[in-house]
């Protein structure tokens, strides 16, 4: 009989910038024998002030551009794109132009496993302002764990000054002050949540400014872990994918100092190519 598996697919990777990183190394760590492609959208990040129609306008496009590429499943490693973009690609694109295809957030993965962060039930995040803004770590606390407590804050400039690779003295001074605020609304706080994929990549800092007493939880292992049951218990996307070790890097942006701090990121040498991924108006879905 003819073998019609078809075993050439890979695992897409998209962020706005940087942050990603964090989920693409422990997922390899996890899963060494898969081909993947890492999309970062450097120049239009970071997508945090950006608003909900431009998140996802932005977001698809990456979803369709890793598509394009050989993706069969996407995991948006951006707290900002899964709170904004991930439900109506789930909804209204994936049935109807990529039904066999996936894509899946970074939100819910962490949420499920809420109620064994803290002792006290109380939780702070830390994430942008458009995925504060949408209350998204708020309502889906509800749905797991109702008796958690969840007071999200603001990371304000944190991520763009990670883009930019800003001067450790005002990245420390904005760090102690985001901090500070977020500490100040609940006493009872116990658990910081870094809702914002880039905030891992200064998770040092971050836990310098806070009490000892406030343990810091990062995604990069949770979604991971996630991934991986995902994958065993749906065959028929697991069945699809390459066993290539390989790993492809690239970048909407031309600047050369976002591959450096994406090389400086990763914690190894890597080649990064600059694409061109455009919202076209095929892909402005309204």
């Amino acid at each position: 009989m003819k073998n019609l598996k078809n075993n050439n697919g890979k695992i897409g990777i998209f962020d706005s910038g940087l942050g990603g990183l964090t989920i693409l190394k422990e997922i390899i760590k996890l899963m060494p024998n898969r081909e993947y492609l890492y999309l970062g959208d450097n120049l239009r990040a970071p997508y945090g002030e950006k608003t909900q129609a431009e998140i996802f306008k932005y977001t698809l496009a990456g979803v369709e551009w890793l598509f394009g590429r050989g993706a069969e499943i996407i995991i948006l490693a951006c707290n900002t794109a899964s709170a904004n973009a991930l439900q109506k690609i789930q909804q209204e694109i994936l049935p109807f132009k990529y039904k066999n295809k996936r894509v899946l957030g970074i939100i819910i993965p962490t949420i499920e496993n809420i109620d064994n962060f803290s002792k006290f039930g109380h939780i702070g995040v830390l994430a942008t302002k458009a995925t504060v803004a949408s209350g998204v770590f708020e309502k889906e606390a509800k749905k797991y764990c109702p008796k958690i407590q969840i007071i999200s804050q603001s990371g304000e400039r944190l991520a763009e000054m990670i883009e930019l690779n800003k001067n450790e003295k005002d990245l420390k001074a904005e760090i102690k002050k985001v901090v500070e605020q977020l500490i100040a609304q609940d006493e009872f706080m116990d658990t910081v949540i870094l809702g914002c994929t880039h905030y891992a990549l200064i998770e040092n800092q971050i836990k310098k400014a806070l009490p000892k007493n406030i343990s810091i939880i990062g995604q990069g292992e949770i979604v991971a872990v996630k991934l991986f049951d995902y994958l065993n218990r749906h065959s028929e996307i697991c069945q699809k994918l390459s066993t290539k070790c390989s790993t492809y890097f690239y970048t909407t942006s031309s600047d050369g100092k976002a591959k450096e701090l994406m090389t400086q990121f990763y914690g190894a040498k890597i080649s990064i190519e600059t694409v061109v991924c455009e919202a076209t108006q095929k892909t402005m879905y309204n």
